[in-house]
Parts: C-alpha cells; structure tokens; sequence
C-alpha cells in the first residue's frame, strides 16, 4: 500500500512538473478589437447594371454593432450592420435594400484598425456590384 501512495504521489508529482506547462499553453488569445469605423464614408460603385454611382456612409458604432445612415443616387434611408475584426456588413433600411460586404483597412492605433478604406461587393435585386470606400472625416 505504501509502494501505492508513492507512485501516485510521484504521478501527481510529474503531472504537475510536466502538464502545468500545458494548463497556461492553452489560454487563448485575446480577443482582437473590431476596426473603428464610425464616421462618414463614400462608396465608389459599379452598379451590377454597369453604371458607376456614389453612395454616402454615416455611421455609428458601439462595438460590434454598426448604425447610421445611407444616402444614394434614388433612395436614403437607415442603416444597420456588425463589424467582425475588419469585415464590414452594413445593410440599408430602404425600399431598396443594399447589402455592402468588405474589408476595412488602415493605420493601427493602439492595436485598433482605424478604417480609411471598405472594399468589397454590394448586392441589390438587381444583382452584385463592387465598390471602394473612403472615409471622408
């Protein structure tokens, strides 16, 4: 029996030695910043009927969670979205909804992307379309 508690309490022993390193190898890591994308933005769009437009941005966020405003060449009206890192969704609350997907880029300040540009694609009914971003303030 006492040959028993030995051998546990050198497995422990080892366990501890060993596997503890494996305890605080496996934190994750922190969680990164959504970019900082409030303020006003203009779109650059090639429509999916092949004209070009401009499309304005004014947006709001709190964390994740993305609102504001839109205003286009034939309809205005609220928008709402999420920020994940730097992918972008802003959704417009028109008669004509506009569903814009990219990526933010720009300087980073205190680990935080301070959005400059949003690339990516637009969907209307009438199809996709592109478009480059910049903000504006």
């Amino acid at each position: 029996m006492k040959r028993f508690g030995l051998r546990v309490l050198a497995f422990c022993f080892a366990l501890m030695i060993f596997g503890g390193g494996f305890l605080f190898a496996q934190q994750p890591p922190p969680e990164q910043q959504p970019a900082n994308v409030a303020g006003k933005w203009t779109l650059y769009c090639k429509d999916p009927n092949g004209s070009t437009s401009s499309k304005f941005l004014e947006l709001q966020q709190k964390g994740n969670v993305i609102s504001g405003h839109f205003k286009g060449p034939n309809q205005s009206g609220g928008v709402e979205g999420t920020i994940d890192n730097q992918h972008l969704v802003v959704r417009t609350k028109t008669r004509d909804v506009l569903t814009f997907r990219g990526r933010v880029d720009g300087p980073r300040v205190e680990g935080v992307v301070q959005g400059n540009t949003y690339n990516g694609n637009f969907h209307d009914r009438g199809g996709t379309g592109s478009f480059q971003g910049e903000r504006t303030n």
